[in-house]
């Protein structure tokens, strides 16, 4: 499939996430790149995505070796969630806390009936789609009986055991999730108090503490946080139990006005539903009354650098991208990693931000397998 690549839409210290469209059909995805010979941790990721099957998971959408700029990219093709990531909302009601937390429950419930453990559980990884919400970035996600590798994650949302070294199993996700309904409840993540990862991990780990519970959540919320939130993994609630406690357990189905979005993904920037709501959704710090189409495009394409709006126009720093013949490329060996994965430094973590326009780099035909079109 020929696609170009477009702005960056997140970048970690070796994988870069960016928006991408096909040139066949105009359909938008997401492409997480990183350079073939350092694409390890990329390709456990497409193997474990490529399984997953589920409307609560972000959506496989294949893969592909292209040569960019002298130097061969491992890509990984995902769904496009226009709607940013659930930390983009700030702190939320507790309505949209039992919708969110329902719905992030129903993704990790397909993942660990398929033996998956996310790992990784937060809300900059919960995307927003016009179908709702989805677990997204599946970089640190294992098989549950993967023991080859050590421990990952970002360190505030890491269980006891997890910070101790012990095990990452699925009562870690559950962990995860309760640090992630304090990150909605308040807008910032737990363990505020704690300056540094290491002091973060040792606290964890070993000081007996849980994180604090907002006082003005209701009582339903704070005992489903009580079942998170257990040092003891053995003692924690699973996630099959935890959907049927009452805080989750009533009619909270998907509603966009619980979710904070009206429209689904675009199908191509050109599309009217894009212009009429997307932008509103991702940069919420720039509405304002439009008299057409018209008058909006001519605001987004005279704002300047600092806006914090996209840049969408054509110029050099987009590229091109070409399929070309269906060979296998050639897998690179990797001696395994053996370190801890602090937040924002591991090549398979990658946080989404506001959009940049990416480096200019020339194309050529790819190696490719299965990129396939977006709906």
């Amino acid at each position: 499939m020929d696609w170009t690549r477009g702005c960056t839409l997140g970048r970690g210290s070796s994988a870069t996430v960016s928006i991408a469209t096909s040139h066949l059909s105009g359909d938008i995805f997401a492409v997480k790149s990183t350079e073939l010979s350092q694409s390890k941790l990329l390709k456990r990721e497409q193997r474990i995505l490529s399984t997953v099957r589920s409307a609560h998971v972000i959506e496989y959408r294949g893969w592909n070796v292209t040569c960019e700029n002298g130097k061969q990219m491992y890509n990984l093709c995902m769904e496009y969630a226009a709607g940013g990531t659930l930390k983009q909302r700030g702190s939320l009601g507790e309505a949209a806390i039992r919708a969110n937390t329902r719905a992030i429950l129903q993704g990790l419930q397909y993942l660990h009936s398929n033996c998956i453990v996310h790992c990784d559980i937060k809300s900059e990884n919960i995307l927003i789609t016009g179908d709702g919400l989805k677990i997204g970035d599946l970089g640190c996600a294992r098989l549950a009986d993967d023991f080859s590798d050590s421990v990952c994650g970002t360190p505030a949302f890491m269980a006891p055991e997890v910070a101790r070294g012990e095990e990452q199993g699925f009562a870690a996700d559950v962990w995860a999730l309760g640090c992630t309904i304090i990150e909605m409840a308040t807008g910032r993540a737990p363990w505020t108090d704690v300056s540094d990862p290491v002091s973060a991990v040792y606290r964890i780990g070993f000081s007996g503490d849980v994180p604090e519970i907002p006082g003005w959540v209701s009582e339903d919320a704070k005992d489903f946080l009580g079942k998170c939130l257990v040092r003891d993994p053995v003692q924690r609630w699973s996630v099959g139990e935890l959907l049927g406690h009452p805080f989750v357990n009533e009619a909270c189905v998907f509603s966009k006005e619980v979710y904070g979005s009206s429209s689904s993904s675009p199908t191509s920037v050109l599309d009217q539903r894009f212009w009429s709501s997307s932008i509103e959704e991702l940069y919420p710090f720039h509405k304002k009354s439009w008299n057409s189409p018209r008058e909006r495009i001519h605001f987004l394409a005279n704002s300047n650098s600092n806006s914090g709006l996209p840049n969408w126009g054509w110029d050099e720093n987009w590229v091109t991208v070409r399929s070309g013949s269906m060979e296998e490329p050639e897998v690179v060996s990797e001696a395994p990693t053996a370190t801890m994965a602090w937040a924002g430094e591991d090549p398979g973590m990658v946080g989404f931000r506001e959009p940049t326009p990416t480096a200019a780099m020339d194309s050529c035909n790819s190696l490719s397998h299965d990129c396939s079109e977006t709906r």
